[in-house]
């Protein structure tokens, strides 16, 4: 798999900045651990279930979903709780929006507790999100990398690691034009959580 760089490197296939930003630290360290803690240990963490083929198996991951009231989050059907902003999310999120002048009122959290955990390919494209939807992804903790692909040619592989304190935003045809992921890993991993701001419109 080709090693992404958002950077001017000619060796390096380069993401089109009309897809994605990126900011390697837009928190501290302090401020990303000291987050992670919070999370970890307050955070209504749940297993979903989900559909594949004819079964229905736990994802590989635990969730929380976070929001203004008539925001929700749903996964094959199931509609997550909507918990109240905490100061602290609700503070990331307008920093975000105020940087970066994008608009969000939920935020989906995902716990990858060990190198077993993984989100398979996939895009974020149902109708709630908008058409061409902004997504904000902060990770907090153990490096993992985030994996690109183009959705009708496999082949094309590209992958970004996110370090702790890092935000990633995908924008523009991204969500139409291609596919991502964060695979299990044969490597030891311990605690990452991934926070994806999203705005949620009315349907």
């Amino acid at each position: 798999m080709t090693q992404l760089s958002l950077f001017d490197a000619e060796e390096f296939y380069e993401f089109p900045k009309n897809l994605l930003e990126y900011r390697k630290h837009f928190l501290s360290r302090v401020e990303a651990d000291l987050l992670k803690y919070e999370l970890l240990q307050n955070a209504p963490w749940e297993q979903r279930t989900q559909k594949m083929y004819d079964k229905t198996v736990l994802t590989p991951r635990l969730t929380a979903w976070y929001g203004d009231a008539e925001s929700y989050e749903t996964a094959d059907n199931n509609i997550s709780n909507t918990n109240p902003w905490t100061p602290e999310l609700y503070a990331l999120k307008e920093r975000i929006e105020k940087e970066f002048g994008y608009q969000f009122n939920g935020v989906l959290l995902n716990l990858y507790r060990d190198h077993n955990d993984s989100v398979a390919w996939h895009r974020d494209k149902e109708s709630r999100y908008g058409k061409r939807p902004v997504i904000a992804s902060i990770s907090l903790g153990q490096t993992r990398n985030f994996d690109f692909r183009k959705k009708d040619h496999h082949q094309s592989k590209y992958s970004l690691p996110l370090p702790n304190g890092s935000l990633l935003i995908m924008k523009g045809d991204l969500q139409e034009n291609w596919e991502h992921r964060i695979a299990k890993s044969a490597t030891p991993m311990k605690e990452l959580i991934n926070l994806t701001f999203r705005l949620i419109r009315e349907l």
